[in-house]
């Protein structure tokens, strides 16, 4: 994984960026809320296969839903996993088709956007 692209991402991340369930958003865990349009923009810049896995509450509720990445080479990338408390337990995960994203498409290209300037590349449509 390169290092200036992990840098980009996370320079990125802040309120506009975040899925709207989880604001409000905080330096403090700065990859809450990040992990759909994160996974996204992986997926955009290395290819790969997303990855879905249910998040549970230590109790058993539901809490949500949480995406990483699997490279083409087989590697597993979570760059927000650690956005999660330990009462918050991430189940495994599946890997799923990429759609047009219906949720956080604002979040997801404003995020596209931050992370290709940061690394200097002019988007290819």
């Amino acid at each position: 994984m390169p290092a200036d692209l992990v840098e980009a991402i996370r320079r990125s991340w802040d309120e506009q960026t975040c899925d709207p369930v989880d604001l409000p958003w905080s330096p403090d865990n700065p990859s809450r809320g990040q992990c759909g349009v994160t996974a996204l923009v992986l997926h955009d810049l290395l290819g790969g296969d997303l990855v879905v896995g249910e998040v549970r509450y230590a109790s058993g509720d539901r809490q949500g839903w949480h995406t990483w990445n699997r490279l083409p080479d087989g590697t597993f990338v979570d760059l927000t996993r650690q956005q999660f408390g330990p009462d918050e337990l991430v189940g495994p995960g599946r890997i799923v088709a990429r759609k047009a994203p219906k949720r956080c498409v604002e979040q997801y290209e404003l995020l596209r956007s931050r992370v290709l300037a940061h690394l200097d590349v002019v988007p290819q449509f």
